[in-house]
């Protein structure tokens, strides 16, 4: 197996991002755990990923501070995982990777589960970019400036 190029220190925020939760598992964990999943045999059930690989990732992602290892909530020996408020804001990435796979990557009358208002039942609205005064970004209206 191929060891992951560590950019743990880049100077590039998506490639510490990358770090953090740039594999499909990760994102996967998650997405479950956003969802309401919090034991390893939730994850693992909803996965059905090989328990190392599982544990790995999960073992990752709570050294990342995206989750954190708690007792579980009805009182049984189990541990739960739970994620942090820096788990919880990764919210919006996955939005931003869902709606793109709605546009490009199902075809025309094929199912799949959409994003929905849970008070109107609508669908969410597109995630933008806007400026500091308020207006619609495209990548052409921005560019990347080094930090000190």
């Amino acid at each position: 197996m191929v060891k992951r190029t560590c950019f743990e220190d880049a100077q590039c925020p998506i490639a510490r991002s990358l770090d953090a939760i740039g594999d499909g598992w990760s994102l996967l964990i998650i997405r479950d755990a956003l969802g309401g999943r919090r034991r390893f045999s939730e994850f693992q059930k909803s996965l059905g990923t090989a328990k190392n690989i599982l544990a790995a990732r999960l073992r990752a992602l709570v050294a990342h501070g995206i989750f954190e290892l708690r007792p579980a909530s009805d009182g049984s020996a189990y541990q739960e995982y739970v994620l942090t408020d820096k788990g919880k804001d990764l919210f919006p990435v996955l939005v931003a990777l869902r709606q793109w796979a709605d546009d490009y990557l199902f075809e025309p009358g094929e199912e799949y589960t959409r994003l929905v208002d849970r008070k109107s039942g609508k669908r969410v609205r597109r995630l933008e970019l806007h400026a500091q005064d308020g207006r619609l970004l495209r990548r052409q209206d921005t560019e990347l400036v080094r930090v000190p």
